[in-house]
């Protein structure tokens, strides 16, 4: 099979105009038949998992095949927002594809989504995805970027890497970041009295990632979110959780406390800023 490549690098400002149809329609003919062989294969290895006798394993897997999807087109859509074109945007839909195939067997086996109560499902997904040659028709190049940008998906920071491998790894968490608020959101409850401990509340005021381990309430599972909203690369994602509200709605199921005004203003602060810059890309 020929390997599947491309060289159009450019900069190109975002367009706040441009409505994303159907970018497919810029993929040569080998990245279109290898975007549906790996969704075949996303498909077909979740497919396997629906046979558990597990329901809340079959739960998981479906909960986290829409996710996928969701990914997919987010990425899709970033990246066209950007002014990324042609190949580009295709290694974006492919990250967004396979991402979390990870994250499938991680649920079976351990019976959770927390990593460090099972193990990386980010380096997880591919070991399962070189297990299968999937992306052997890649360039060097490519397959290098598409296995970084995964691997770093889920990490607290990205790893040193050049600037267009960079690029591609805070495009897949910004993808990834916008769905996760989805689809935590149903889930949100009011308070459950306890408040937020008070390394979380130094931090949340300071805008630094919390450390997961020190998590003792339901309102530290709370702020630990809204800190993520500081790792949120692109205007066009943070517009995009602003207008659905997930900022708001986290806030509102906190338990009113004035230590947690300092912390709420600097995040509405961030994210007004971030909302008005705007985003460009330099390849």
């Amino acid at each position: 099979m020929n390997t599947i490549g491309g060289n159009r690098h450019s900069r190109r400002e975002m367009s706040h105009n441009k409505t994303v149809t159907s970018v497919s329609e810029n993929y040569t003919v080998q990245e279109t038949e290898f975007i549906k062989s790996c969704q075949a294969f996303v498909n077909d290895y979740a497919e396997s998992f629906l046979k558990d006798s597990d329901d809340q394993v079959i739960a998981a897997v479906k909960m986290k095949l829409e996710h996928t999807g969701y990914v997919q087109l987010y990425s899709k859509e970033l990246a066209v927002a950007l002014g990324l074109t042609g190949h580009d945007v295709f290694l974006s839909e492919l990250l967004g594809l396979l991402h979390d195939v990870g994250r499938f067997r991680q649920f079976q086996v351990y019976k959770t989504f927390v990593d460090a109560q099972s193990e990386d499902h980010a380096l997880l997904g591919l070991k399962v995805i070189s297990e299968t040659g999937l992306l052997d028709a890649l360039s060097d190049n490519d397959r290098e970027l598409v296995c970084f940008a995964i691997a770093n998906h889920n990490k607290r920071a990205i790893m040193p890497t050049d600037d267009r491998t960079l690029l591609f790894s805070k495009l897949i968490r910004d993808a990834d970041k916008l769905d996760i608020f989805r689809v935590l959101s149903p889930y949100l409850e009011p308070s459950d009295g306890m408040g937020v401990n008070a390394v979380f509340l130094d931090e949340f005021s300071r805008g630094v990632q919390c450390d997961y381990s020190k998590i003792q309430t339901l309102d530290d599972r709370k702020i630990v979110r809204l800190i993520w909203v500081y790792d949120i690369n692109f205007a066009w994602t943070m517009k995009r959780v602003v207008e659905r509200g997930y900022i708001d709605r986290i806030i509102e199921c906190l338990l009113p406390n004035d230590s947690l005004l300092p912390g709420i203003r600097r995040l509405r602060d961030h994210v007004e800023k971030k909302c008005h810059e705007k985003d460009f890309t330099q390849l």
